[in-house]
């Protein structure tokens, strides 16, 4: 991105310096390097991108703005009890079903499963609870791999079993 005097020019828009010199849109296209630099337009990379998961933005010196540790926590929370209840509804039909019909039962691996999730969903919110920094928040998100870099298991904010 080109900026004149820490100001951002956005590329095939016109510009007004600081001398009240207006400059064409047509700068961007239409000028050296060498030209852009008499006018002092100073050339900066753009900024690495971030995860927008936790962080806001950049502040004006372009350092990374973490998200609230708690608003963090908070979220993640929601997500994981809104998850847990996406596992598990397919199978609400047959809890009702054992509690109104006397003659049926739900499926042993059907209890075995949903006790599992509950127990995966008390677990990931146990461990963001125990999160105390930025850092170790993010780290709940990390897939564990190998020595050549492949996937052994679940990140453990996504760690759920697996459904028969």
């Amino acid at each position: 991105m080109y900026k004149y005097n820490g100001r951002i020019i956005p590329v095939n828009r016109g510009w007004t310096d600081n001398n009240g010199v207006q400059h064409p849109r047509q700068w961007s296209t239409g000028w050296s390097e060498e030209e852009k630099t008499a006018y002092g337009l100073v050339w900066e990379d753009d900024p690495a991108p971030y995860d927008s998961r936790f962080y806001s933005g950049r502040d004006d010196e372009g350092n990374l703005v973490a998200k609230s540790l708690d608003d963090l926590k908070s979220n993640a929370k929601k997500q994981v009890k809104f998850q847990a209840g996406i596992l598990i509804a397919p199978t609400d039909w047959m809890v009702i079903k054992a509690a109104e019909v006397g003659d049926y039962s739900v499926p042993a691996d059907v209890l075995t499963y949903r006790a599992a999730v509950r127990t995966a969903s008390n677990t990931i919110e146990a461990a963001i609870t125990a999160t105390a920094d930025h850092a170790a928040f993010m780290a709940l998100y990390d897939t564990p791999v190998d020595a050549d870099g492949n996937p052994t298991g679940n990140a453990p904010i996504n760690d759920w079993p697996e459904a028969d």
